[in-house]
This record gives structure tokens, C-alpha cells and sequence, in this order.
């Protein structure tokens, strides 16, 4: 069991929480400017990287706020968690 620090109300179990994808990610400012092949890119294609990640996180059980986490991809340790808005913190090494 993984216990995830939630920004808003503190730790929790981490089947209160759902997974929301990669953080940090911008919606495209005019997207009917954008050709089929550039809006697949925004949909679906992430970095998936191996090692620390940005992620979106929701507490789905708790207070319903989406947050963003610093997670490692392979050993699935939590860095840390900060609200959405908040400044991006740097990846640990």
C-alpha cells in the first residue's frame, strides 16, 4: 500500500486517488488551426518517460480535487505533490 500526500487534505491510501495522465501538458490556443496529425500529437502522444515524471492525480475518494505529483515510473515513488497552478518543482536526480 502506497500512501499519497494530498495538497488539499493531507495523506491518504492510494485507492482514494485516480491517475489522471502526464502534468503540464498545454491546450492548444486555437484548436481549429490544428491539422488532424497535430491534434493526435496533443490527444495521445505523451513522453512515458523511464524514471521521475510529472503526473496529474485526482483524490477521486476524498476531496475531488485534481493535484499534480513528481512519481518515479519505475519504482513508484512519490516525490512529492503541489496544487495545480503551483509552480513545476524540479526533478529529483
Amino acid at each position: 500500500m502506497h500512501i499519497i500526500d494530498c495538497p488539499y487534505c493531507g495523506a491518504r491510501d492510494e485507492h482514494e486517488f485516480h491517475y489522471g495522465g502526464e502534468a503540464h501538458i498545454a491546450r492548444p490556443t486555437d484548436p481549429e488551426a490544428l491539422s488532424d496529425d497535430e491534434w493526435a500529437d496533443y490527444v495521445f502522444k505523451r513522453t512515458n518517460p523511464k524514471g521521475w515524471h510529472y503526473e496529474r492525480w485526482c483524490h477521486e475518494a476524498g476531496c475531488g480535487q485534481w493535484f499534480n505529483a513528481v512519481r518515479n515510473t519505475v519504482t513508484h515513488q512519490i516525490h512529492t505533490t503541489y496544487k495545480v497552478g503551483a509552480e513545476k518543482p524540479e526533478l529529483p536526480e
